[in-house]
């Protein structure tokens, strides 16, 4: 008899997460119930979960009493993007469930988008797409103020995870010389340099945010870093809007001083009225960097990796493992973001 899989994945679309492919070797691991495109009742998760081993849910809620009732489960998976509230984490960690995260999951496409609005922003593609609409586009002009080349830049990480590592590993045809700020990175990397925040921002053509949302992480770059980048530069928001001074982006805008790329913003969707929308030097995206078909495909791969793992006994996790220290303050900050979940 096959281990059996409580799926709830709705917010999520069940092919948004996996391949056909995928979900077909998946079914042959596990016997999945749920997988359907519309949020499973309470009362079907409760009657099921005595009997199940894994339970997947876009937000996953389990209190102590329930986790209490679980005797056979393995691991709790969400696959929204991020720990949030609802789930008995304590109580998860002390009966040896493993909770995971699908956030390495956008990785790819994430990183995707953040090349594109790095060569987007470097090479004033937007804005000579947007002149040219009115006649008044830049022939055979370098716009020296403005535009640079990706080669041999300094291009600064602010958060060295997995979608900075992917999107570091995109740009190695360039030949970049990079940068990166992370105090919770511990291991060492041959081909990044890490520096204080002060240096990052003052040394880089372009400055990548892609910090996790935390406590810790809350206004990371800050009016007075945003104030000592170099004149042009150009700053990637690409995790949340959380992570920097969102007002003091959009004030060093308006004054010429930088260009910005975003996908996040403090509220979405953004304001009719809001000053963003009708600056240049801007290049707005609604929160869609993982919105691709199969964009969220690895999301799938990886639960598939792991569910086998798990059954194996095999330790190695492709998904993201919670950390008893760090949960608190990363549910305290999703609790705060009025922004779209991770997509």
């Amino acid at each position: 008899m096959k281990p059996l899989m409580i799926l709830d994945n709705h917010f999520r679309q069940r092919d948004e997460l996996f391949s056909a492919d995928t979900y077909a070797t998946l079914s042959e691991l596990v016997d999945i119930h749920g997988g359907v495109d519309e949020a499973m009742p309470r009362s079907e998760i409760m009657e099921r979960l005595p009997d199940a081993a894994f339970y997947v849910a876009a937000r996953p809620e389990l209190s102590a009493q329930d986790i209490a009732q679980a005797p056979n489960l393995k691991a709790t998976i969400e696959v929204a993007g991020a720990f949030r509230d609802g789930l008995d984490y304590t109580a998860c960690l002390d009966r040896g469930i493993e909770v995971l995260s699908c956030s390495p999951g956008f990785r790819n496409a994430v990183a995707e988008m953040a090349l594109a609005m790095m060569l987007g922003a470097g090479r004033g593609l937007v804005a000579e797409h947007e002149a040219f609409r009115i006649g008044d586009e830049s022939w055979l002009d370098d716009r020296c103020a403005t535009d640079f080349t990706l080669y041999h830049q300094t291009i600064g990480f602010i958060g060295y995870g997995q979608i900075a590592r992917e999107t570091h590993r995109l740009l190695e045809p360039f030949s970049p010389k990079v940068l990166a700020f992370d105090p919770f990175v511990t291991d060492t990397e041959t081909d990044v340099a890490f520096v204080d925040l002060n240096s990052l921002v003052r040394s880089c053509k372009v400055v990548v945010v892609a910090a996790v949302p935390s406590e810790e992480t809350h206004g990371l770059l800050s009016a007075t870093h945003i104030a000592a980048m170099q004149k042009g530069s150009v700053v990637i928001l690409i995790s949340r809007a959380w992570c920097a001074d969102f007002d003091a982006l959009v004030q060093h805008v308006q004054s010429g001083h930088i260009q910005l790329a975003t996908d996040v913003f403090p509220d979405e969707p953004l304001a009719a009225d809001h000053p963003l929308r009708r600056l240049k030097g801007v290049i707005l995206s609604p929160h869609r960097a993982a919105a691709v078909k199969g964009g969220r495909h690895l999301i799938g791969d990886m639960i598939l990796h792991d569910v086998r793992a798990i059954l194996d006994g095999n330790p190695l996790r492709q998904l993201k493992p919670v950390d008893r220290g760090q949960v608190k303050s990363l549910v305290a900050a999703q609790l705060n973001l009025t922004a779209t979940p991770n997509t």
